[in-house]
């Protein structure tokens, strides 16, 4: 996670919520509702508070991503001093259907905003720079990922760089167990825990080539095993999964992956690009 690893303390409890225990999410739980009080705490007072053991305390700080409760409680104080707020807009069953509207817009833009504010500059250009130079791209995504992975695919066919998606987990070990060293594949799973797509990176890395993993901030299979991981910035809420409000910051990364992409490869992308519209055109009356 290199540049990310002293930022972000909220985020990442809140992306690792689901797969704490008990005992962590009470600690999970009382961060978020206190962190002044945090910033102020040894381990053994909030140990104590929580009547945990300081072990317990400790391994919830590594879960997240941190060295140690010193480190956790720095990125905590830095959330504070520079005005990162909570804003929760719940959507309530009296709400109308424009308010509705209205805070599921707002939910998006905060997604985006808060996912921008977690991109590392190092790992994004290295992603780029691996696409770049791909012989060939491929693009996994099982169930809502799925949906993805095709327009990850749609939008870089228009690079002239060979690219394809899979959806199913059977097409994604038999396309992984056929690349090379010279080509890049992107694996999309919110969790970073899906065992199909997990599956798929072990191969690919046996054959060698480079992997990008675009998932959620919390620690996991996924973004532990990719050459380089994108991470994404969701909330949950009773009416919308946090996987459901992920997949426009992960489109929006494809997105910025790929004006990259395309802008570096200007006079390649137009003879593509003239060639994609000349096809198009034809479906047209």
């Amino acid at each position: 996670m290199a540049a990310a690893e002293n930022r972000h303390c909220k985020h990442r409890i809140r992306a690792s919520y689901h797969s704490f225990r008990e005992k962590e999410q009470r600690i999970a739980d009382y961060i978020l509702a206190h962190p002044e009080e945090i910033i102020h705490s040894t381990i053994s007072q909030v140990a104590e508070k929580l009547q945990v053991a300081e072990a317990t305390v400790f391994r919830f700080c590594k879960h997240i991503g941190f060295k140690g409760y010193q480190a956790m409680k720095i990125a905590l104080a830095s959330e504070i001093v520079t005005g990162m707020k909570d804003i929760h807009e719940t959507i309530q069953e009296g709400d109308d259907e424009q308010l509705v509207a209205e805070k599921v817009f707002k939910a998006n833009i905060r997604t985006l905003e808060e996912t921008l504010t977690i991109i590392d500059g190092n790992n994004f250009k290295r992603a780029v720079d691996m696409i770049l130079n791909a012989n060939r791209l491929e693009f996994y995504g099982n169930g809502g990922s799925g949906a993805i992975a095709l327009d990850a695919h749609h939008k870089f066919m228009r690079t002239g760089i060979p690219c394809i998606s899979y959806s199913d987990s059977h097409f994604q070990v038999m396309s992984a167990s056929q690349l090379t060293e010279k080509d890049v594949v992107v694996l999309i799973s919110h969790t970073g825990t899906n065992r199909d797509i997990l599956d798929a990176l072990e191969i690919a890395k046996e054959q060698g080539a480079m992997t990008i993993g675009i998932t959620t901030l919390a620690k996991s299979p996924l973004s532990q095993g990719v050459d380089v991981a994108l991470y994404t910035v969701s909330e949950e809420t009773d009416y919308r999964s946090e996987a459901l409000s992920s997949r426009l910051a992960q489109l929006t990364l494809i997105d910025a992956l790929y004006v990259n992409v395309s802008m570096q490869r200007k006079e390649l992308m137009k003879k593509s690009l003239t060639k994609v519209r000349k096809a198009i055109s034809a479906k047209r009356i």
